[in-house]
């Protein structure tokens, strides 16, 4: 990288970690943007970047590799570690003919559970020895992070070997009482199915695998499950019941008899998270967690997912969380307001039944 878009970059990135921002733009017609607690912020004390600009501040961020694969995609994703402070998620793309990026800030330091103010509960499901656990919601609402605060919390308890297969790396996994192996598809394996593949020859016992993309990787997920791993992803879908019925549709219907009876086998539980503006600044945590007692897994193998969300409203006692509960709890200890709750409800008429009781 030449040492003045090196600077540029540098000077950028220092103040996405200043302001605690989330993300960082760069587009032509327009200075730099952050996110800051969800919403845009334009830094207006910055030049406007040129098509010209903009093009070489961008591909500065390439190596040759990467800069050959952006050519031929028309966009590419890669990570970068910026000194020890933090990495950077990268994704850049061609839009109007002009080069643009978005850079998802990664925090160096990987937060806990009880840090990101996570349910208690999930702590037990990183004791589980095998398994199929799924932390789902909308793009940047932090699915990753609580992944991570999840696989690290292993790292530090348990003496196994775990493997990550991510597209690109994010969170750097300090080995602790694990051997943790973390493969970058394209760069250390060719596609996720082929990593969660030759898992099976690597003597793992815990798989993190960044996002579930297809059904081969559903499939080969759930067969690892099945045959004595622990195994952790992500989805982007938005309720617990979405996503069974998301994994079951992606297989052609002669298969999802045995699908479902799969995925009612291995699923321990699923975690939906939701990042809502805080009325004291910041963002802050909306959950709704479904574990797979003997009730789910029965609608699951039965095809009655319309079912789940009763089952979760009804389930406080064993650790359950809808969606609603959570932001009732949120609003009633002012952490945020009621216009943001039934904004980010998947059932606002119900948020207001369970508010007036």
């Amino acid at each position: 990288m030449p040492d003045d878009y090196k600077k540029d970059i540098e000077d950028l990135l220092e103040e996405v970690i200043k302001r605690d921002a989330t993300d960082l733009h760069l587009s032509v017609g327009r200075p730099p943007i952050l996110r800051v607690d969800g919403s845009l912020t334009m830094l207006a004390d910055r030049e406007t970047l040129s098509p010209e600009r903009a093009r070489s501040l961008i591909m500065s961020l390439l190596n040759k590799e990467q800069e050959e694969k952006f050519l031929l995609n028309k966009d590419v994703d890669l990570s970068m570690a910026y000194k020890d402070k933090a990495r950077f998620r990268v994704n850049i793309y061609q839009e109007s003919n002009n080069i643009a990026a978005a850079m998802r800030f990664i925090p160096a330091k990987i937060r806990t559970i009880e840090e990101l103010s996570l349910p208690h509960i999930l702590h037990q499901f990183t004791q589980a020895t095998q398994g199929f656990f799924l932390v789902v919601g909308p793009s940047g609402h932090g699915k990753s992070t609580a992944l991570a605060a999840m696989v690290d919390e292993i790292n530090h308890t348990r003496q196994d070997h775990m493997i990550t297969i991510e597209d690109p790396i994010e969170y750097i996994f300090p080995q602790d009482k694990c051997i943790i192996d973390q493969r970058e598809v394209s760069v250390d394996v060719a596609d996720f199915q082929q990593g969660l593949r030759a898992m099976f020859r690597q003597d793992a016992d815990v798989a993190m695998i960044g996002e579930m993309r297809d059904s081969e990787t559903i499939s080969t997920a759930m067969t690892a499950a099945e045959t004595g791993h622990l195994i952790f992803s992500t989805l982007h879908t938005n309720t617990a019941a979405q996503t069974v019925d998301r994994i079951i549709d992606s297989f052609p219907p002669h298969q999802q008899t045995q699908i479902r009876m799969q995925l009612s086998a291995t699923l321990l539980g699923i975690l939906s998270r939701r990042l809502i503006p805080s009325v004291k600044g910041g963002m802050i945590n909306a959950v709704e967690l479904l574990i797979a007692n003997s009730a789910v897994r029965n609608l699951i193998r039965e095809g009655k997912t319309h079912q789940i969300d009763m089952v979760i409203e009804t389930s406080a006692e064993e650790g359950m969380i809808s969606l609603n509960r959570s932001l009732v709890d949120l609003v009633n200890r002012g952490m945020i307001s009621l216009e943001n709750a039934q904004t980010y409800s998947n059932n606002a008429h119900e948020l207001k039944m369970i508010l007036q009781r």
